[in-house]
């Protein structure tokens, strides 16, 4: 590979502001994504066989943010897709940080997200960033010609975020090149590397992967979760995409353990609520959302410890 330049941005504009805006009083962090879009519809099709409608996909994610938005200690959403509503109608609770999706993706109906870039367009309306507390981009993180574009991406995220005066939560999320797919794939290397390249950039918070995919015995997986916290500078938390739902408790368990101050997460969540009655968040969603809570009360490193 090329040598990437990693150049942390400038911190001369404005005082960087507190990940207690999107912690629990312990500084862990227990937190809800709710910012999929082309997936979200994907899952809808699924469990329904027909496309569903934007209203739809509104009325789901403003039914998440009532039902968990009291005990989530932060909930990141979309502009395309409720965020409107949230902000202006104070959805949730003062004690729940709302973090705003910024990156664009290129993504085919019905596939997973290719590539992506920074939405300008949902940073220039005036007001739009009133009462967000961070901002979050997801970088699809490759060993392959445009490694150097992704971290520049990531710098002027970070930077972006920085010069509006709140967080940034980056999220790079890996993937194999078509070699590496055919020749042999280590996934845990891959996080790690990403993980030691982008975390110096040095974002409010890094949201990673969860090693093997939240698989193999708790102390593998901790062991794992081990590694990657030493390839990680400052504060993460860990995704749910890619983790079994029933194996992300413990998965959140083993991160934390390993020094990870929590989670953010979306499909473990509410995955197999998708096209059911709405009242279903609350009688699933949120048990699911208290256990996981609990885990990160006992074992999450502070994020100021970090």
């Amino acid at each position: 590979m090329n040598d990437v330049p990693i150049t942390a941005p400038s911190r001369q504009r404005t005082r960087e502001p507190s990940l207690d805006r999107l912690a629990r009083p312990d500084g862990g962090l227990a937190m809800v994504a709710m910012d999929q879009r082309e997936s979200l519809r994907t899952m809808f099709e699924g469990v329904t066989g027909a496309r569903p409608s934007t209203s739809e996909l509104v009325e789901f994610k403003l039914a998440v943010a009532r039902a968990l938005g009291p005990l989530a200690s932060g909930f990141l959403i979309d502009r395309e897709l409720g965020f409107d509503t949230v902000r202006t109608e104070r959805v949730l609770p003062d004690s729940c940080g709302l973090i705003l999706a910024v990156d664009a993706l290129t993504q085919e109906v019905g596939g997973p997200v290719e590539e992506t870039h920074l939405d300008h367009d949902a940073l220039a309306a005036p007001g739009m960033l009133d009462g967000v507390a961070a901002l979050k981009l997801l970088v699809i993180w490759r060993r392959d010609s445009l490694r150097e574009q992704r971290v520049r991406l990531a710098q002027e995220f970070i930077q972006v975020a920085h010069d509006h005066g709140v967080l940034s939560v980056l999220e790079p999320v890996v993937r194999a090149t078509p070699a590496e797919a055919e020749h042999g794939w280590d996934l845990n290397a891959a996080i790690r590397e990403a993980a030691a390249e982008l975390s110096t950039l040095r974002p409010s918070l890094y949201k990673a992967q969860v090693p093997s995919a939240g698989e193999g015995d708790p102390e593998q997986l901790e062991d794992e979760c081990r590694a990657l916290d030493e390839a990680i500078t400052g504060p993460w938390v860990v995704l749910s995409q890619g983790v079994q739902l029933d194996r992300f408790p413990q998965a959140v368990t083993a991160a934390c353990r390993a020094g990870a101050s929590g989670f953010l997460a979306g499909r473990a969540l509410w995955s197999d609520v998708v096209g059911r009655p709405l009242e279903e968040l609350e009688r699933v969603s949120l048990p699911r959302l208290r256990r996981l809570a609990e885990v990160v009360d006992e074992h999450a490193r502070p994020w100021w410890e970090a």
